[in-house]
């Protein structure tokens, strides 16, 4: 009998999901004889639109190390899914439709948050979904690990490795903003591993009169330089007891004088110290490039996880990493819900211990 299955990736790209793809389909083939495999382009509008295409074991030749996605992506907000495009196509029903048009067994789903939560109404329509938890931002609840995190915070980790010679050379304060709106894990890790002096993220609001205090600590004990890692969401402790509403206005009012936050701190800083700060964005680097070994480990086995589960007829289930071991959760469970850093977090608590501030 011949099994159908569907991949798509949507939302933003990271690395390892082709590696993670790779794993799926190598792991399926090697104990199917007749397998047929459609890739959806750019995402859940490929399913929407019907745009897709029969993969052969060649499409899945010689990726494991290749970063991006072979099938495109694109980002289909949730809150929109219900919403009919601009010709008024119900689009959940153009994605059921194109599902049993194929006559696909299951659809694999590889995204993060959003994508988690349309793959969630799509099991909830009655599709076989299996949703594969990819981002760099690893804030998916559920599992321990996502694919495409570590190998971000490598990057991440490089980018403020490379500030600390310049930093160094010329006395100076430099900020080094990382990718991560609502959740900090990708900035605490490459904080840590790259020897940050000031963390920021979004879990822990900062004081600005503590961030300069710990800049001019460093400085009475004779150190040059002071290096912070900051969030993209990095809030400050005033800003954190607006209501959403006026926190909104507020980031709207900084888009007019800041490009980020990160810009707003320099400011802050500098009108306290008279101090030169610099600020150093590597953006979407973070995402980019070959996979890390880690990743490439990872996504091969959270990719056979899906396989067997496909096998075993499962659906209805993120494949997650659990205590170090591949979990199938069900998305009833974890779609809609963030994994936060906890500011009780041990990790949180090792970079205290050995003097790093959170401005807190």
């Amino acid at each position: 009998m011949i099994k159908r299955i569907g991949l798509l990736t949507s939302g933003g790209d990271c690395q390892a999901l082709n590696a993670t793809m790779r794993g799926v389909v190598k792991g399926l083939t090697n104990s199917i004889d007749d397998l047929e495999v459609y890739g959806f382009d750019d995402g859940y509008k490929g399913l929407i639109y019907g745009k897709y295409r029969m993969l052969t074991s060649k499409d899945f030749s010689g990726i494991l190390t290749q970063g991006g996605t072979i099938l495109g992506t694109s980002r289909q907000p949730f809150k929109l899914m219900r919403v009919p495009d601009e010709k008024g196509l119900d689009k959940v029903e153009a994605m059921k439709q194109t599902y049993y048009k194929l006559c696909l067994d299951c659809l694999v789903i590889l995204g993060g948050n959003g994508t988690q939560k349309t793959a969630n109404l799509l099991r909830e329509e009655g599709l076989n979904i299996i949703h594969l938890p990819k981002t760099i931002d690893n804030d998916i609840w559920g599992t321990d690990m996502t694919f495409g995190f570590q190998s971000a915070v490598n990057i991440a980790t490089n980018a403020i490795d490379c500030i600390h010679t310049t930093a160094a050379s010329h006395g100076r304060v430099f900020i080094v903003e990382v990718m991560g709106h609502k959740v900090g894990s990708l900035t605490l890790h490459a904080g840590i591993a790259g020897g940050a002096d000031i963390i920021l993220i979004p879990e822990i609001p900062y004081d600005i009169k503590k961030v300069v205090a710990a800049i001019q600590k460093r400085s009475k004990a004779g150190k040059r330089f002071t290096i912070l890692a900051v969030a993209e969401g990095a809030i400050s402790k005033e800003d954190a007891l607006l209501s959403k509403k006026d926190y909104k206005k507020k980031l709207e009012d900084r888009a007019k004088k800041y490009p980020s936050v990160s810009y707003e701190i320099a400011d802050k800083i500098t009108q306290e110290l008279g101090s030169e700060v610099r600020i150093t964005v590597p953006g979407h680097t973070q995402r980019g490039g070959a996979p890390c070994a880690y990743d490439r480990v990872l996504s091969t086995r959270i990719g056979a996880g899906a396989a067997e589960a496909i096998l075993d007829g499962e659906y209805g289930i993120m494949i997650g990493v659990v205590n170090g071991k591949i979990k199938r959760v069900p998305l009833e469970e974890c779609a809609g819900k963030l994994k936060m850093v906890s500011p009780k977090d041990q990790t949180v608590k090792a970079a205290k211990q050995i003097g790093i501030s959170f401005g807190d």
